[in-house]
């Protein structure tokens, strides 16, 4: 996973603080699961200021969630649901707690795998997909042709996907176009739209 970023603002150990929004500086767990990081808070308030116009009634995806870090903001801004993909049996048990400490109804906790998860049919389309997975899997192409090939996406949506900077550029399926590319310490985050 991630090396430390450069410019990260200290949360309490274990702890994720939401940046903006209903819930804005609260604290929630961080799971207990080697390699597990939250995207780091200055990336957030970029992508979510890069988002702002779209987050509202929005419907999203995170994949790879872990701490859901990028879910649970999206929420906090006033998304009206996240689906949280997570392969891990704990982590995604302690987003079942945060989200439940959140008393949010517009979350749906998956525990399984991304990939398995796209490679099914669709059954919804969603406006913005966070793809965030461990930076040594090299899940990142994989992950946005699924998306692209299933019917994933709604029109116009917004893809983010956060990769090690030192990562060969990604390559985005035919016919999305970047629109932004942004490094931040050791991590690389791009915004695309189908």
């Amino acid at each position: 996973m991630a090396r430390k970023t450069a410019g990260k603002k200290k949360s309490r150990q274990g702890q994720l603080r939401i940046v903006a929004g209903n819930w804005r500086s609260r604290l929630l767990q961080i799971a207990d699961v080697p390699g597990l990081r939250p995207t780091a808070e200055r990336i957030r308030e970029t992508l979510f200021n890069w988002l702002s116009p779209r987050i509202h009634g929005a419907r999203c995806l995170d994949l790879c969630a872990g701490t859901g870090a990028l879910g649970i903001e999206a929420l906090s801004r006033g998304a009206s649901r996240v689906v949280f993909v997570e392969r891990s049996q704990v982590a995604s048990e302690v987003l079942k707690t945060n989200i439940a400490s959140l008393t949010e109804s517009g979350a749906e906790i998956l525990n399984t795998d991304a990939e398995d998860y796209l490679r099914r049919p669709s059954t919804e389309a969603f406006d913005i997909v966070f793809i965030d997975p461990p930076f040594a899997a090299d899940l990142q192409r994989e992950l946005c042709r699924l998306l692209a090939a299933q019917g994933w996406l709604a029109d116009d949506a917004r893809i983010y996907v956060e990769m090690d900077r030192d990562q060969p550029e990604l390559l985005l399926p035919e016919g999305w176009q970047e629109l932004k590319n942004k490094t931040a310490g050791n991590v690389r985050y791009v915004l695309a739209k189908n």
